[in-house]
């Protein structure tokens, strides 16, 4: 199953932008869909996910109140909305699932997602 991010681009502090994240299937559909990102030098960390089921999202502390997660199901898409963007979250962004509809506090761990995108690049820059 192959994921196809797409969305990340070049803003100035203070703008926004939209990722999108599509399966190749509906192999997730029960599932959770995961964003997580990686600045360099430093490790992979957890963003945000959601379930596909009944919703239910779990934010980082740091993007919390500015990024939004959400999922259309008719279209099997993920997006996350990122407003009020900041020179630190500059990063390569990755999308995650898994078959498993994770709890929220199993949502951050790398390691419960089995399928994931090649990244899209987010550079927040004036």
């Amino acid at each position: 199953v192959q994921l196809q991010a797409s969305g990340g681009g070049m803003v100035q502090p203070g703008g926004s932008l939209r990722l999108s994240c599509t399966p190749s299937t509906r192999a997730f559909s029960s599932g959770t869909m995961g964003w997580f990102r990686q600045a360099p030098t430093k490790e992979r960390e957890f963003v945000a996910a959601t379930r596909w089921s009944g919703g239910g999202t779990y934010y980082a502390g740091s993007v919390k109140g500015r990024f939004t997660i959400s999922r259309d199901i008719p279209k099997n898409t993920v997006y996350l909305q990122m407003n009020g963007l900041k020179p630190e979250d500059t990063a390569v962004y990755y999308c995650a699932a898994t078959a498993r509809p994770l709890i929220s506090s199993t949502m951050p761990d790398r390691t419960a997602y089995d399928s994931w995108g090649q990244g899209t690049k987010v550079t927040v820059s004036s």
